[in-house]
């Protein structure tokens, strides 16, 4: 699909497992009209339907290791040849390799250029922020227990489950696979005029307004001619 550039923001947030990439892009989503895509919920939907794919899915994520690049690209593909992505999206969980990533750009082809957040957070910090972390077993609504003590989800009511990969034994795991096969991300797009990156050990309202910032800052660049807006690697 080739949509018509103008003033779209089509955002990929990086970050470890953790970060509040999910977090950040549902409110920035929500905030500008646009679809939040998550990798993440739909591999968990897989997992949930208990399908051949969902199989593979649940043994891969609960050992920590990331899904095949060709799996990950053709669900992407088909999700941003959607109508509702017109006026821009934010992807969270893609890319996660720079092969994802080449493949992304490929994507983009005729589309207005991405805006690339990475947001970043001390490996320690995010180990006690994920063993704080719940999910809640009926619609997936993550929450800490700092903020939820009462072990109810506080959108559904639904019980609040530990995720079996957010043990500190796999979360270290996960952090391992991302420095070697995610983190290389950043330096893949750090060269871009519309990289920019985040501190994300801050609380979520202090993070979501640095990213919108972030993401202003890069579109007030391309409005003023210094990032040209059709131009497929920016």
């Amino acid at each position: 699909m080739t949509v018509t550039m103008g003033s779209a923001i089509n955002l990929v947030v990086l970050g470890p497992p953790g970060a509040g990439k999910g977090t950040q892009g549902v409110e920035f989503a929500r905030g500008h009209g646009i679809p939040q895509i998550s990798t993440g919920d739909i591999l968990r939907d897989a997992v949930r339907s208990g399908s051949e794919l969902g199989r593979r899915a649940r043994a891969t994520m609960e050992a920590g290791r990331l899904v095949d690049d060709e799996l990950m690209i053709a669900i992407v593909r088909e999700r941003l040849d959607r109508e509702d992505v017109a006026g821009g999206f934010v992807l969270d969980g893609f890319p996660r390799t720079v092969a994802q990533a080449v493949a992304l750009d490929e994507i983009m082809t005729g589309r207005p250029p991405l805006i690339v957040i990475d947001i970043a957070v001390p490996d320690d910090a995010l180990v006690a922020r994920l063993a704080r972390r719940r999910v809640c077993g009926a619609c997936g609504q993550a929450t800490s227990v700092d903020l939820s003590p009462e072990s109810r989800c506080g959108r559904c009511g639904g019980e609040l489950v530990l995720r079996s990969d957010d043990t500190e034994s796999v979360v270290r795991e996960r952090l391992r696979v991302y420095a070697d096969a995610t983190r290389p991300l950043v330096d893949y797009y750090s060269q871009r005029p519309s990289f920019r990156a985040v501190d994300g050990d801050r609380s979520p309202a202090e993070v979501g307004a640095a990213l919108a910032a972030a993401v202003d800052a890069v579109l007030a660049e391309r409005a003023a001619g210094r990032a040209p807006a059709g131009e497929s690697r920016a």
